[in-house]
Parts: structure tokens; sequence; C-alpha cells
């Protein structure tokens, strides 16, 4: 089993700069994943300073690709592409500023076939900033092409 640290973000998840919405994987297991992002002004998602709602969800769909990379590298299989196939129950209490660091913790909730439910969170500090239920289907495409 490989160490977090020593992989990188461009193995686990198939967006790329200027798309990726996460800056580091901080755990993952079978049950719970976390990552971490800074808001940043030339974030794709940051209009008036602050990250949009939509860049929220973003962040929160990519900490569930971070997940499925994470595991199946560690498994030896191809690290497949999932799709958004729902978001649920999304609250948002406020948006982020520029130079605000969010953790993301996405909780598994269920697995069936190829479809994963999560509950996510966005947090600055202690404070929470967005949650959210997602579902995310695999598809058979693997990251590779």
């Amino acid at each position: 089993m490989r160490a977090i640290e020593d992989i990188t973000l461009e193995e686990l998840i198939p967006q790329r700069p200027p798309f990726v919405m996460i800056d580091r994987l901080v755990s993952c297991d079978t049950v719970f994943t976390v990552t971490e992002l800074e808001v940043r002004p030339d974030n794709v998602f940051v209009e008036n300073g602050r990250l949009t709602p939509s860049g929220m969800v973003e962040n929160m769909a990519q900490t569930c690709a971070a997940r499925i990379g994470y595991i199946s590298l560690n498994s030896g299989e191809p690290i497949r592409i999932g799709v958004i196939g729902a978001v649920d129950k999304l609250a948002v209490v406020r948006t982020p500023k520029v130079g605000e660091r969010l953790v993301t913790t996405v909780k598994l909730i269920e697995e069936v076939f190829q479809v994963t439910l999560v509950e996510a969170v966005v947090k600055s500090g202690d404070e929470e900033l967005a949650r959210c239920k997602i579902k995310i289907a695999l598809t058979e495409m693997d990251s590779n092409g």
C-alpha cells in the first residue's frame, strides 16, 4: 500500500488544472476521506473574492474522486471515472473567501454495484460551510483514456 504523501493528485483524479478543486488528500480509509483546498484568487470558481457554491460542490465531488482513485490505486485496479448522479440536500451556510483553507470530508453511506452514496461536509476551521449528499456512478472508462 502506497502512503498518501507518495501519491500525486494527477494519479488520483482525472481533473487537470485549472479545474483541480483539491490541493491534497489528507486521509482515506473505507469510510472517511478528507481533502484540503486553499481558495485562491485564480480559481475558476471564484467570483467577487469568494468560492461559488458550484465550486464547493465540485470540491466535494473531487474529494469523492480522490477516494475512488486512492482505493483503486492501492488495489491495483484501473482508476475509473465517476460522474455525479445526484446532489441532494445541498445546504450552503456561507461561501468561503479567497485565502481560506477548506477541509472537506466525505463519509461513505452506501455502495451498491457501481454507485456510491456519500455525505460531504466542507469546513473552514471549525465552521461548517456546506454539506450535501452526493451519488457517484462509476463509468467503464478509466482515467487513462
